[in-house]
């Protein structure tokens, strides 16, 4: 076993390095990076830890311990010691996500304490584009309103749930997915067609920096499925998102959907990375 040194929790003194890290890998890290762009690292603002490891103003390594659990530029050292502190404070998260290096040898530490995972995606394609799309945009995508709240929330539902496994509304009663939903659609960053009330294509824009942002939650109509809508719908997103967020756009997808990889290849999306997730 390689021999450690501790993490450590990271608060709003160390912001500056923290953000200089994220940025040596912005697409990788946006996700992280857009919460801490947001809120700070104040772990209550935050809704969890920024673990560092190496010495401050040495900075080389962070996890964020959240609902979700993200390593960052973490090499097995970085990596050992995050697991040691995540075995030491029991699970908190419903999900560890990241580069596939990192995810793996992570869970190979702790599934020895943590138990079995309800499900395992062993490489996820991280896919960016900075170009205009080279099909055609669907005019009818458009940002969702606040008052269509109601209409779009049963696409997310369905689509989380085809997804992820699980229901958002299990738990809480889908308290805190319906208040993520919204808060989407209040700050613009909501995307949908929506024809005489049905929603026939929706995607999020889901993090964003300056120098990148990430779609989710990418949904089609299963009874309409198969009609080119995803690839129009994503040329309207991503237009629109480097209009108004960044210049690259990204996203991670799972390596056994080819139908979704090819919508996005077709969009203009390149494979840059590869991720895991391991779902609780």
């Amino acid at each position: 076993m390689l021999r450690t040194s501790a993490s450590r929790v990271l608060d709003d003194s160390d912001r500056d390095e923290v953000v200089a890290l994220l940025d040596t890998d912005p697409v990788a890290n946006v996700f992280v990076s857009s919460r801490v762009r947001t809120v700070g690292l104040n772990p209550a603002r935050l809704g969890g830890q920024m673990w560092g490891f190496g010495p401050r103003g040495g900075l080389l390594s962070l996890c964020y311990a959240g609902a979700n659990m993200v390593p960052v530029n973490a090499g097995p050292e970085a990596v050992h010691a995050f697991a040691d502190r995540a075995r030491k404070q029991g699970r908190r998260c419903s999900s560890i996500v990241g580069p596939v290096d990192a995810v793996s040898l992570l869970w190979e530490r702790l599934e020895p304490y943590w138990g079995q995972a309800r499900a395992i995606r062993w490489a996820q394609p991280v896919m960016a584009t900075s170009r205009k799309p080279p099909v055609p945009a669907d005019p009818l995508v458009r940002r969702v309103r606040p008052e269509e709240f109601e209409i779009l929330l049963p696409a997310c539902v369905s689509m989380f749930t085809e997804e992820v496994g699980v229901s958002p509304n299990l738990g809480d009663g889908g308290a805190l997915y319906r208040t993520r939903v919204a808060e989407l659609i209040r700050i613009g960053r909501s995307y949908a067609r929506i024809d005489h009330g049905r929603v026939v294509f929706k995607a999020e824009v889901g993090a964003v920096t300056p120098h990148a942002c990430q779609i989710q939650g990418v949904w089609v109509d299963p009874a309409l499925r198969g009609q080119g809508h995803a690839v129009a719908g994503m040329a309207a997103v991503v237009e629109a998102a480097m209009a108004c967020f960044a210049p690259v756009v990204s996203l991670y997808v799972n390596d056994f959907n080819h139908a979704a990889r090819a919508v996005y290849r077709k969009v203009g999306f390149q494979e840059v990375d590869t991720f895991m997730s391991v779902l609780f």
